[in-house]
């Protein structure tokens, strides 16, 4: 008998036994289903393997390629099917959240089947026209005085340039005589104040967007120190008509009615269920962490005898 129970062939049978009887019960006892044994794909299923084995290599797939595309869908199937019959979809969190995606999905996919009319579009944008509104630009030249070679003299200097330059032209030779060499760009053309606050500061664009064009002004100061500026053109910002940004408000629209039927629809679900919280604690979560534990009674029932 004990000859009987150290062969190692007796060892493997029960182990076999043992991990079918857990296959069995958490297949059954667990909440899963039995797996349908009919796998069917169709002409539009043979067709997507062929038209993604076509993007990747920029050719058809040959017999043998198609066959091996069509295994490996057998065996994604195969695999779904037997993860969901022993239950490995519960409580998997990367799970939850993929089907709640397509559940979302599934919403907006409802509002983006909807074309928007002409009168639709139209009544949005107006009440929607400030999202595309067109900026003011502006184009300029500028005289820089820089506080690094200067100092203390660099406002004074400027002004003082500014009173030689009245009346002179933007390109006037006299100008570039009386500034410093500016590490980037004298002429800057068609910029916004967005634009003009990440290259100079918020206080300079501010200001420049306020000067009127055909003559020296400042001093304006920037993150790199005081400048002369001399407007060329100033373009006011606008509404743009409808028929400009068609495209773009159509897009718009879309991605609004998206969000709505999205939210519709999880609020048409959510007021199906109802939740249950568990009572607030006595103390709050960030005191308790930081509070003392109290010292609690001896139990003669809980102690552990000595050794």
């Amino acid at each position: 008998m004990r000859r009987i129970l150290r062969e190692p062939l007796l060892h493997f049978l029960l182990l076999g036994a043992a991990l079918f009887g857990f296959y069995h019960y958490a297949s059954r006892g667990a909440g899963g289903a039995e797996p349908s044994h009919e796998i069917q794909l169709t002409v539009d299923d043979l067709t997507q393997l062929d038209l993604y084995f076509e993007s990747q290599w920029r050719r058809p797939p040959t017999a043998e390629e198609l066959g091996r595309l069509v295994e490996n869908k057998i065996q994604e199937e195969v695999l779904y099917r037997e993860a969901l019959a022993m239950g490995l979809d519960k409580d998997d969190t990367i799970v939850k959240r993929r089907m709640a995606q397509k559940m979302e999905f599934l919403a907006e996919d409802v509002a983006a089947a909807h074309e928007p009319t002409p009168d639709e579009l139209s009544a949005w944008f107006e009440k929607n026209s400030d999202k595309f509104a067109l900026p003011s630009r502006v184009s300029f030249r500028h005289l820089y005085f820089g506080s690094d070679r200067r100092g203390a003299r660099a406002h004074d200097d400027a002004v003082a340039a500014l009173a030689k330059l009245a009346g002179q032209p933007q390109d006037a030779q006299l100008a570039a005589a009386l500034a410093d060499p500016f590490m980037f760009q004298d002429y800057y053309g068609d910029r916004t104040a967005e634009q003009l606050a990440k290259e100079f500061g918020p206080q300079f664009a501010t200001a420049v967007a306020k000067l009127a064009p055909g003559s020296w002004q400042g001093p304006i100061e920037s993150g790199y120190g005081w400048h002369l500026v001399f407007v060329d053109t100033l373009v006011p910002g606008r509404v743009p008509a409808l028929e400009e940004v068609e495209a773009d408000v159509k897009t718009a629209w879309l991605s609004e009615q998206k969000e709505r039927a999205r939210d519709e629809a999880y609020k048409t679900m959510r007021a199906k269920y109802t939740v249950l919280l568990p009572a607030p604690p006595a103390e709050p979560f960030a005191n308790a962490a930081t509070a003392t534990p109290a010292k609690s009674a001896p139990n003669p029932a809980n102690e552990v005898p000595p050794l």
